[in-house]
């Protein structure tokens, strides 16, 4: 089964809430939806004596989405099931995908009675590149990416989506060598996936293919840390990433196939994006453009689904979101038509040939 959707709330729906993005996305015949978390802002403030001291975590209502809380001897909590003590802090996003922790599962549920498998995107720009027991001040920023993940991994679990996609960082070799950058992104990966595990959170973190040549993820890469650490992450096949990297090697059907089957057997369904892009003739991506504006061609991409029936879903990054998800979705029913046609052509003829 091919999937297809839009990396966020289509922008032709009226409403800007996620419950309002998954009804559009549904009434437009779309199957997917990328959740955007761009910018995430977490608020610390002391719970209101009143109102929401002796509630558990999962039950406040608060300005922003209450994703967990410190307690008194400064350890993070995040159970929603935890009754607030007036001593915490409690953790609030400011622009999450709900008003409240416990709107999350019905959300979830709407969903899946819509057929739209969720995802969730961590900010674009993430850095995992020093280790985060460094007392560095840039430690402590890697934990703040650290954060994020995590706070994603807690909703998309609640939403009961499917994956966290992510981007680990970048080299700057006036601090520290490739190697020592690639060291600390696995060693917070371990961190992370411990925490993740502890957590019992179902999602898997998605390692995006990256479009700059000094930011890590190469396809090679990326499916290195998959063979690392195994079944809890998986390879997302970020297509204009992929071609500006590789300063434009996906031409043919045969191109995209040979990719598909690198990381098929990384996951039972690949999660993958596209849009066009212009790139650099150093292999850096400028900026991501329509499907009809760059020299990636989507119809290759088409055959090459129609061949080889991989389970995917297609995420639509181009700026023109829902427009170009539901025209990625016309042109592989064309191809599918089209080989359909031809192979129903070619029976016949041969019965014709069989007959006389």
């Amino acid at each position: 089964m091919i999937r297809y959707g839009p990396a966020g709330i289509p922008l032709s729906c009226k409403g800007r809430t996620l419950k309002d993005g998954i009804e559009d996305v549904h009434n437009l015949a779309l199957t997917a939806l990328e959740i955007q978390m761009v910018r995430p802002m977490v608020i610390n403030r002391a719970p209101d004596e009143d109102e929401e001291v002796g509630l558990c975590l999962g039950e406040l209502e608060a300005e922003g989405l209450v994703i967990g809380l410190v307690n008194e001897d400064g350890e993070p909590v995040y159970d929603p099931l935890t009754p607030v003590n007036e001593e915490d802090t409690l953790l609030i996003l400011a622009n999450g995908p709900a008003g409240s922790y416990r709107d999350l599962e019905p959300l979830g549920r709407m969903a899946k009675r819509h057929d739209v498998a969720l995802s969730l995107h961590t900010p674009y720009y993430m850095d995992l590149g020093t280790f985060v027991y460094d007392e560095s001040d840039e430690g402590a920023l890697s934990m703040q990416y650290l954060e994020a993940l995590q706070h994603a991994g807690l909703i998309l679990n609640a939403l009961d989506g499917d994956v966290v996609v992510t981007n680990l960082g970048l080299y700057d070799l006036k601090k520290r060598s490739r190697e020592e950058t690639d060291n600390n992104i696995l060693q917070n990966l371990e961190y992370l996936l411990n925490w993740w595990s502890d957590m019992n959170l179902k999602p898997r973190i998605g390692i995006e293919i990256t479009g700059h040549q000094d930011v890590f993820g190469s396809l090679d890469q990326v499916l290195d840390v998959c063979d690392e650490f195994g079944d809890m992450v998986q390879p997302v096949v970020n297509f204009p990433h992929y071609q500006a990297r590789t300063k434009g090697s996906l031409q043919t059907a045969s191109d995209y196939v040979d990719l598909l089957q690198k990381v098929q057997p990384y996951s039972k369904n690949i999660y993958a994006s596209f849009s066009n892009v212009e790139y650099d003739p150093e292999g850096n991506e400028k900026w991501l453009t329509p499907l009809k504006k760059g020299d990636l061609k989507f119809e290759r991409l088409a055959d090459a689904l129609v061949d080889i029936k991989p389970e995917i879903t297609l995420i639509s990054s181009s700026p023109l979101l829902e427009h170009d998800a539901v025209y990625m979705r016309t042109l592989t029913e064309r191809v599918l038509s089209k080989k359909a046609a031809k192979a129903i052509k070619e029976r016949k003829k041969n019965e014709s040939a069989t007959d006389e």
